[in-house]
């Protein structure tokens, strides 16, 4: 068993002002994407400037950080937001949900699309790249926030987690998430997307990959208690983060199979 390096989930302090952990792992995220974005445009092939990704990396971070924090309350917490509404606001305890950001991201790239009459798919496919580096920042904050941790496990690398009641050694899961969602899916498209590809084929792929990844970690991931009894949603087995999962691979591979067939690169 390895022991969790206990970290304050406050990084400073200021008087009544206190900054957290999580909060920096997204600017991280966003700073992350700014920069990956500016240097994918030296890329032959990339037809984007460094003020539209600036106004991108804006509409991106509104998207995330709205759609994620309403998602969570939506998917997950339902019940308790309609009796404590102001959950909402406490962003800096956690709670966000990626399927929820992914919807607002999408949302927003819509919205970016119309004002700079860009293709929609020719952003999603710009921004597919660079969205594992924010997954794996976001992860990072979940370590840090002792959140999300794993079902108890016998194996040498379990930790026990401080906000753990029941005090047993877990599977360190959203270590397994930075690692596979955001390490292995950020270089897989990286290195995919140096290449002229089909419009459609990054966004495609990431949703795939990403969905696969996600599916695979449910299973050891320690499922949301206030989903219900042993916060499953069916069968013992079948999780919320399973049933999200399920459409993002059937629209995933709808896109990266159309693309191929269609051969319309950008």
């Amino acid at each position: 068993m390895i022991t969790y390096p206990e970290i304050n989930p406050i990084a400073l302090s200021l008087g009544p002002l206190q900054i957290h952990w999580y909060g920096i792992t997204y600017l991280v995220a966003f700073a992350g994407f700014w920069f990956f974005a500016r240097l994918k445009t030296k890329q032959a092939h990339v037809n984007w400037n460094y003020e539209e990704i600036d106004d991108l990396l804006f509409y991106g971070a509104l998207g995330v950080v709205l759609g994620g924090r309403i998602g969570y309350t939506l998917f997950y917490n339902l019940d308790y937001f309609l009796q404590h509404p102001f959950i909402l606001f406490q962003v800096q305890k956690g709670g966000m949900s990626f399927h929820g950001g992914l919807l607002g991201v999408l949302l927003a790239m819509w919205l970016f699309a119309r004002k700079t009459h860009k293709d929609f798919f020719t952003v999603t496919d710009f921004i597919a790249v660079m969205v594992p580096f924010g997954l794996a920042a976001g992860r990072i904050g979940n370590f840090i926030n002792a959140e999300l941790w794993g079902r108890p496990t016998d194996l040498p690398w379990a930790m026990i987690f401080p906000t753990d009641p029941l005090g047993l050694p877990r599977h360190p899961s959203m270590l397994y998430e930075f690692f596979l969602e955001g390490v292995i899916l950020f270089t897989l498209l990286w290195f995919y997307s140096r290449k002229k590809r089909p419009q459609r084929a990054v966004s495609g792929l990431f949703l795939i990959v990403y969905s696969l990844f996600r599916t695979s970690i449910e299973f050891v991931r320690q499922p949301d208690a206030q989903m219900g009894d042993k916060g499953f949603i069916a069968m013992d087995w079948l999780t919320m983060g399973m049933i999200l999962s399920f459409p993002m691979f059937l629209l995933g591979s709808y896109l990266f199979w159309s693309s191929y067939q269609n051969k319309d690169q950008h």
